[in-house]
């Protein structure tokens, strides 16, 4: 892939703490930013105990401390309009965000809504600028997927036109990322699947994507190599305390690689279908990985070529063309191996998926996203690889 730019920033977490039991750090650098803090969490992780102990460690630290355990869903407007009301009628001046990327995507745009003003969906696309310093926001993956901790984007649903916002700015950068495996080891199977095929393609699409740079290079191939080697380890054996590590290292790794370069179509075709069909983030990315690849491969043999070589160490007499199919059979029996099914077996009525694919189709190439994978499709590229992914076999 040539590289015509030679001039790159990069923007990452004031702070990153990460490593077994570094929660136990959040009092201790939440006291140097704030005074009551606004947790915004979910049900599922207020039942595993995390709110309450978040509470009690900012209390030991001298800090007050209210919950919004709202964030059910994928994250969605209405969902950050109520955050935003606590956070103003309690007083908060610190957000903590615990749980998996919904809770952080929403405490993000909290956070800059709370400073700057305005819906939301103002901020898309760069219409409205964030110039005020948002609240300060330290953010606690208790999964190892999204990445979000360490990236300056936040994807929220806006609940009138069902489209996923994809908005990007500095300003929605966490202050501090805390990752601590040890919160990762609850989730079961299903969600660390979810979460750690969606890390895989931040990792995968930033170092395929034309935006790509040494910087965010190095920390794609690294990502994917932890990835690729702990993530079945971690679905069939969720208390493997050391690939929990890996996972959450490679799912950090890969927010911080794809937040400076980009995704690509996988991204670009995924959230239209968790706008319409509320097929989870990870989950449709995993539909859709291995298709796209293929579709893709012809334009980027190399860095496909780069990623075949971790699953196979022995690769000396392979070929890139070799290597780069390994690339694609590997995770295609990787997503059959964890039950990743397709669209059709998600119980997605095929009828009206087809009857999407034109807003489908529209809204990915709006977001912007498709336009930095290697092989940019065109409109009829894009909707006949929506059906071959309704019915794409792994």
């Amino acid at each position: 892939m040539i590289q015509t730019k030679t001039i790159y920033t990069v923007h990452s977490p004031g702070t990153i703490v990460y490593g077994r039991d570094s929660f136990e750090e959040v009092g201790v650098y939440a006291k140097k930013m704030g005074t009551k803090a606004l947790i915004i969490s979910d049900p599922i992780m207020a039942s595993l105990g995390f709110v309450n102990q978040c509470s009690a460690l900012l209390r030991a630290s001298g800090l007050e401390a209210v919950s919004y355990l709202g964030v059910t869903t994928e994250p969605v407007d209405t969902y950050v309009a109520e955050g935003l009301h606590i956070l103003q009628s309690e007083g908060c001046d610190i957000i903590i965000s615990v749980g998996g990327g919904s809770c952080i995507d929403t405490g993000k745009a909290i956070a800059v809504v709370a400073t700057n003003d305005g819906y939301i969906g103002d901020y898309m696309k760069m219409a409205k600028i964030a110039e005020q310093a948002p609240i300060p926001h330290i953010a606690i993956p208790t999964t190892a997927g999204t990445g979000s901790e360490a990236t300056d984007a936040t994807v929220i649903t806006n609940t009138k036109n069902d489209v996923k916002m994809m908005i990007k700015q500095p300003a929605f950068m966490p202050n501090i990322a805390i990752v601590d495996p040890i919160l990762t080891v609850t989730s079961p199977p299903s969600i660390t699947a979810a979460t750690g095929i969606d890390a895989l393609s931040h990792a995968i699409e930033s170092y395929l994507s034309r935006l790509a740079h040494p910087y965010s290079n190095v920390l794609a191939l690294s990502a994917m190599e932890l990835i690729v080697n702990n993530i079945l380890k971690v679905y069939e054996q969720g208390n493997d305390i050391e690939a929990r590590e890996a996972m959450s290292l490679g799912s950090m790794q890969a927010g911080l690689s794809f937040s400076n370069a980009s995704v690509a179509l996988v991204h670009g075709m995924s959230r239209p279908i968790g706008a319409l069909f509320h097929v989870p983030h990870g989950i449709s990315n995993a539909m859709l990985l291995p298709a796209v690849l293929e579709f893709s491969k012809d334009a980027c043999v190399d860095r496909l070529a780069d990623l075949g070589k971790f699953f196979n160490k022995d690769n000396e007499q392979l070929s890139q063309e070799e290597l780069a199919d390994l690339a694609i059979d590997s995770i295609k029996d990787m997503c059959k191996k964890m039950e990743i099914g397709n669209l059709k077996q998600w119980g997605i009525d095929e009828q009206a998926f087809y009857a999407a694919i034109p807003k489908m189709t529209a809204d990915a190439i709006a977001s912007g996203s498709p336009g930095n994978n290697p092989k940019v499709p065109t409109q009829e590229e894009l909707m006949e690889l929506y059906k071959i992914a309704y019915h794409y076999e792994f």
